[in-house]
């Protein structure tokens, strides 16, 4: 038997004042994608907001709808718009917020799953990590990487 164990690094800061300008804006975009949410059924409005290499800000909500698991999360929403529209930009960073019906969030939400995987694929698609910011208003989690999140993950090597 072999041991191993696997570690990640997240750094949480107070307030919005810790961080630079750009994260900051990053961050307000985000929080203003989860206002324009689609959400009537959870009533749990998440935005994300996607920096470019470029310096454009593409922001994504979550879409429900009554047919489950027919939605899409924000994280999701914000990427594939990315992807889509600048396939040969590298994404450098992803904001990520929720509110409720009481406001923001006060601990940051991590994104699921699913989303972890489609940014490690896009990330990998550019051999740069993404900073991933997650919002809540008494506390701010920043990640250099998706790998923080999936340190033992599914990638295209598996598939051969």
């Amino acid at each position: 038997m072999n041991k191993r164990e696997i570690k990640s690094t997240l750094i949480d800061y107070n307030s919005l004042a810790e961080l630079d300008s750009k994260y900051r804006e990053l961050i307000q975009k985000a929080k203003e994608a989860a206002e324009k949410a689609y959400a009537p059924y959870s009533k749990f409005r998440v935005g994300a907001a996607v920096l470019l290499e470029n310096d454009v800000i593409i922001q994504g909500n979550n879409q429900e709808n009554s047919a489950y698991p027919s939605g899409l999360c924000a994280e999701r929403v914000a990427i594939f718009y990315a992807n889509s529209n600048y396939p040969n930009v590298t994404i450098k960073a992803i904001a990520v917020t929720a509110n409720t019906e009481k406001g923001f969030i006060k601990e940051p939400i991590p994104p699921c799953g699913s989303c972890l995987q489609v940014m490690l694929e896009s990330e990998n698609r550019r051999q740069n990590p993404i900073k991933v910011l997650l919002y809540g208003e008494d506390k701010i989690t920043v990640a250099e990487g998706i790998k923080q999140f999936l340190p033992f993950n599914f990638n295209k090597e598996m598939l051969k």
